[in-house]
């Protein structure tokens, strides 16, 4: 009698474990899924200083007040912004390996000959993250004066000026391509590893002038290091309402923005990649990351996964079709 209890109980004991081991597991499951539950790595395909870096370091520390766990910032620059994105392209799809690119790798399929990642195809759009004009800056000791003054004098010694770019067929390249086909003018095109380099020899007065984003000169500009002659587009920036924009100053066309997204590599789980998404959404309502966005001029583009999707595509077709008017090429 004491035996068949004892089995008994054994028995009852198992059942109820047994019973418990779904719900035990879809526990942990749930546990595991909650993002993030460790460090995330984004990759910023240019070295630091540059553009990208301008909003990717201040998303990083309100990503970590935010959510407890740090967003990685990886700078991995070279060859216009491709090597990172390789490098993200082929990165584990499991939510912790995240790559902030922009328009530089929408125009990099119509100027690069061959890349080892394909945009569209092997990433996953999450975000636009920021929008910002882009502007024309030069060294002040090298090119005094205003945009007509500047404009004139490029025009009376062609190919005598230069220009540098955060790399070949990036939008500072491409944004000077736009300006010599516009102006008729002649610059001469010297590519660096970023835009942080780049402007780095503006300041020591090694280039003439940069096409740059906001991101990345603003605080240049505010500093008196470099002068600002042009926006583009039809208006002028908040940030900076002193300069004047491309539209007043004869040029209507001259509409270029430097814009900055977020991807994951395909094979991201669609649970994760909604969990990002929405603390990209929240981070974006966060006063850190307005206050930083407004001091580069620029604003957070609240877009839907399929809307950034849409605008990429419809990005690279657009730069195709400048690159082909310019003739534009790598150096």
């Amino acid at each position: 009698m004491f035996q068949r209890r004892a089995l008994l109980r054994t028995a009852s004991l198992l059942g109820s474990t047994a019973a418990l081991g779904p719900l035990t597991g879809l526990g942990q499951a749930w546990a595991q899924s909650a993002w993030p539950a460790k460090p995330v790595n984004l990759v910023v395909p240019f070295p630091a200083g540059g553009g990208t870096d301008a909003f990717a370091r201040p998303l990083s520390a309100a990503f970590s007040k935010q959510t407890g766990k740090q967003l990685i910032v990886d700078n991995r620059g070279g060859a216009g912004g491709t090597l990172g994105a390789g490098i993200a392209a082929r990165a584990a799809p499991d939510g912790y390996n995240l790559f902030m690119g922009g328009v530089h790798h929408a125009i990099a399929p119509s100027v690069y000959p061959k890349l080892d990642y394909d945009l569209e195809k092997d990433f996953i759009p999450l975000a636009m993250l920021a929008n910002v004009p882009q502007v024309l800056v030069v060294n002040p000791k090298k090119v005094p004066g205003d945009f007509k003054a500047f404009l004139a004098a490029v025009r009376a010694a062609p190919g005598q000026f230069n220009f540098g770019s955060a790399g070949g067929g990036t939008s500072h390249h491409l944004a000077g391509e736009l300006f010599k086909l516009q102006t008729r003018t002649f610059i001469t095109h010297i590519p660096y590893r970023g835009a942080g380099p780049a402007l780095q020899d503006l300041m020591a007065g090694n280039v003439d002038m940069v096409f740059d984003g906001l991101g990345s000169s603003a605080t240049h500009i505010k500093g008196g290091r470099i002068k600002a002659l042009m926006v583009s587009g039809a208006k002028r920036n908040p940030a900076f309402p002193d300069v004047p924009c491309a539209a007043e100053l004869g040029l209507p066309d001259y509409t270029v923005t430097t814009w900055y997204g977020l991807w994951a590599p395909k094979g991201t789980p669609a649970d994760l990649q909604a969990q990002i998404v929405e603390q990209v959404r929240v981070l974006g309502q966060s006063e850190e990351i307005k206050a930083a966005w407004a001091q580069n001029g620029a604003e957070f583009t609240a877009s839907t996964p399929q809307q950034f999707g849409a605008f990429v595509n419809g990005e690279i077709k657009r730069w195709a079709a400048v690159v082909k008017a310019s003739g534009a090429k790598l150096d």
